[in-house]
């Protein structure tokens, strides 16, 4: 795996276009992305998800995350979400968090990250599930973040001023990190 490859991950609670943001950032730098794992898993399901369910999910965004590495010759990558995302509904809906989680979290660490504020209206989804809880997950987001001392921005805005927001921090980080 190439180190050289930065990743910027875009996260943020549900309903907040990380999907959309993040397919749009890859198609605009013309870089590689790397879809939300969980989203395609969590389709097949046909009952409640359990930790064995979150350990799975990890594996997977992790492995699609080191396939799209190891081919890729950019400079960077954007993901659409990371494994933060596991401990975060592992820790609200089953109230433990996988320990090989917590391991990987100080030693995969992300280049930039770019929250996606709650800003935008819910849009229902079946595998979305908490549409009165956006502040708290915002805060948690905010906390798992800054636990990890992590590099992010909060993009906020609708439309293309959203857009613009994040191009904005992405050509800040990517202009700091060719500075350095």
């Amino acid at each position: 795996m190439n180190k050289a490859i930065k990743k910027i991950a875009i996260v943020g609670p549900e309903s907040t276009g990380k999907s959309t943001m993040s397919q749009f950032l890859a198609k605009h730098y013309k870089v590689a992305w790397v879809p939300e794992y969980a989203r395609y898993y969590c389709e097949t399901l046909v009952g409640p998800y359990t930790l064995q369910d979150e350990v799975n999910m990890y594996y997977g965004q992790v492995a699609l995350e080191d396939a799209v590495l190891v081919t890729n010759a950019k400079d960077f990558i954007i993901c659409d979400t990371t494994f933060i995302t596991v401990k975060i509904w592992s820790d609200e809906v089953l109230g433990e968090t996988p320990q090989i989680v917590l391991d990987a979290l100080p030693e995969r660490p992300y280049d930039l990250y770019l929250l996606m504020d709650i800003d935008l209206p819910w849009q229902d989804d079946p595998l979305r599930d908490f549409p009165n809880q956006r502040e708290y997950f915002m805060e948690v987001w905010h906390k798992e973040l800054n636990a990890l001392n992590a590099n992010y921005k909060v993009i906020g805005g609708a439309g293309e001023e959203r857009f613009e927001n994040a191009i904005h921090a992405v050509d800040t980080f990517l202009n700091q990190s060719a500075a350095k």
